[in-house]
């Protein structure tokens, strides 16, 4: 040990020279100016040895009976938050506040008919911290998670959602300007935050197909993909599962449920049949990819976007067969 560098013990400034280093300098009559240059060189050994132990003391932390070191961290984890999931309210703003403040349901952010603008810049609220859990997804189910709220953060956007009249006819309601400006910047800022994958920006259709309509057929999806927002299939390659067919062509059901499944509508029948779920899960895919028909039938450009998106998101390329024959999963 160098004379003159302390021997730290516990974090402490003792310091305890060395009696024979000291003789050493005597013997060998070292210069004035070389025994400042080597306690200066003591000195900046004594600041980085310090500041070590200053490094250490704020990795432990005291807790109640106990304290806890950061020192170490494990290379296995990633973030709790996986998803992003959008909701319309189908109430007004003030019903919407109370609602989410005040009932069984919550949600981490709201964004209102109207947003207040600060600076340009949309005002949103936030209603529950991000690492905290908020009741928005209820049963939900998404490419092998359940669950969702234990995962995801919730995004409630105050809209109507639709109306249906005496014959039936439903009217849905658009989202304004001010509000798809407020949604994208803060979709984007949560998924660049939380590396959140694009085709885990979803509906809360997406998630509960069976109960849920929201965010709606009108939700800007494809303006936010445009953004580089979200998931979207490519239209090259739409346009090649097509294979020449009309859109509207009957497609067959099986292949569309096995499609969907892979994407991740993860609770969609595999039976080959029309029923009840695989049309509301068939619909809630069209709403959100295909709002001009959302009619729920398994037709060839429902079954095109779906290829295009499992060849996009999941990595899976599928044959193309020639015009009007059905391709298998």
């Amino acid at each position: 040990m160098i004379a003159g560098v302390q021997k730290i013990t516990d974090c402490t400034a003792s310091v305890e020279y060395s009696a024979s280093n000291h003789s050493l300098f005597m013997q060998k009559k070292i210069t004035m100016d070389t025994k400042q240059k080597l306690k200066v060189f003591a000195a900046a050994m004594l600041a980085l040895t310090l500041s070590g132990c200053a490094t250490r003391q704020a990795e432990t932390e005291e807790r109640d009976g106990y304290f806890a070191s950061h020192a170490f961290k494990a290379s296995a984890q990633n973030e709790r938050v996986r998803f992003l999931v959008m909701h319309y309210t189908a109430l007004d703003d003030k019903e919407s506040l109370k609602t989410l403040t005040q009932q069984q349901v919550s949600a981490h952010y709201l964004i209102p008919k109207d947003p207040e603008l600060r600076q340009d810049k949309p005002v949103v609220l936030q209603l529950v911290d991000e690492n905290k859990r908020a009741w928005h997804a209820g049963v939900s189910s998404w490419n092998g998670r359940t669950n969702l709220n234990d995962s995801s953060i919730g995004i409630e956007i105050v809209n109507p959602g639709y109306t249906d009249n005496m014959l039936g006819h439903r009217t849905w309601y658009p989202f304004g300007e001010k509000q798809i400006a407020a949604i994208a910047a803060l979709a984007k800022d949560i998924m660049h935050r939380y590396q959140i994958a694009p085709d885990n920006l979803i509906g809360h259709s997406d998630i509960a197909p069976l109960r849920k309509q929201d965010p709606g057929k009108l939700f800007p999806w494809a303006r936010l993909a445009a953004m580089g927002i979200g998931a979207w299939p490519d239209s090259p390659t739409v346009s090649r599962y097509l294979a020449s067919r009309s859109p509207s062509a009957p497609a067959e059901v099986g292949v569309v449920q096995a499609l969907l499944k892979q994407y991740g509508y993860d609770q969609i029948p595999q039976n080959g049949v029309l029923d009840q779920a695989t049309q509301k899960t068939i619909s809630a895919f069209q709403m959100h990819f295909r709002p001009d028909d959302i009619s729920g039938n398994a037709d060839a450009e429902t079954e095109a976007i779906a290829r295009a998106l499992v060849e996009k998101y999941r990595g899976i390329t599928m044959p193309v067969l020639a015009k009007g024959k059905a391709n298998a999963v």
